[in-house]
């Protein structure tokens, strides 16, 4: 409503790398839900990835993000888990823009494979109540079952089936990912000689 609320996606994430499917996804719930701004957080310490594996560091990761972003009108490359250092929860994050803006009605999104998962999250049970949810379907998911108490939407996006995973799996081993990663992006991975040396 004009005149309303300032009305906030989060989209956070490790974006190691950044791709396609994240921009799109991005894009569609800008538009489905009218926000007026998007919100691509980059995470400092992503605590759900500790000690499983190597983290590109997030200085690195927040390039990526800012390259991609490059010429995108309405989303924007967001590094505040990364100033407020350590690692990178949620409702920390949903805190400190409440704070900056005390009306704002902010929006995380979150894909499908993730809903499971939300019981886990730092004080879940005070973060259901200072945002609400955008729950993005994703290829071979299960259907949604949202833990109880949050106020969610489904947001149809079309299928993007790209993993980071996969990405840094084929720059690794020198393979294309034409489509995949936006050519502003690979011009970041290579001037920072990121993925390639690794192994």
């Amino acid at each position: 409503m004009p005149g309303g609320p300032t009305r906030i996606g989060l989209f956070g994430g490790t974006f190691d790398p950044v791709h396609t499917a994240h921009l799109e996804t991005a894009d569609a719930v800008k538009t489905a839900l009218g926000l007026d701004r998007m919100l691509l957080v980059v995470a400092n310490q992503p605590w759900q990835k500790e000690g499983l594996r190597p983290v590109t560091p997030a200085e690195d990761r927040y390039a990526m993000v800012v390259a991609a972003l490059a010429g995108r009108d309405g989303l924007e490359a967001s590094r505040i888990e990364i100033d407020r250092g350590g690692p990178s929860f949620t409702v920390d994050t949903v805190r400190q823009l409440h704070r900056a803006d005390p009306g704002a009605d902010l929006v995380i999104v979150v894909g499908s494979d993730v809903v499971a998962g939300l019981t886990t999250w730092k004080d879940e049970d005070s973060l259901r109540h200072e945002a609400s949810l955008a729950v993005v379907s994703r290829p071979g998911a299960d259907p949604v079952s949202v833990p109880p108490g949050w106020h969610w939407i489904d947001v149809p996006v079309a299928p993007l089936d790209i993993s980071s995973t996969e990405l840094r799996d084929r720059l690794e081993a020198g393979e294309p990912v034409d489509g995949m990663v936006p050519e502003p992006v690979m011009r970041c991975i290579q001037r920072r000689g990121l993925y390639a040396t690794r192994r």
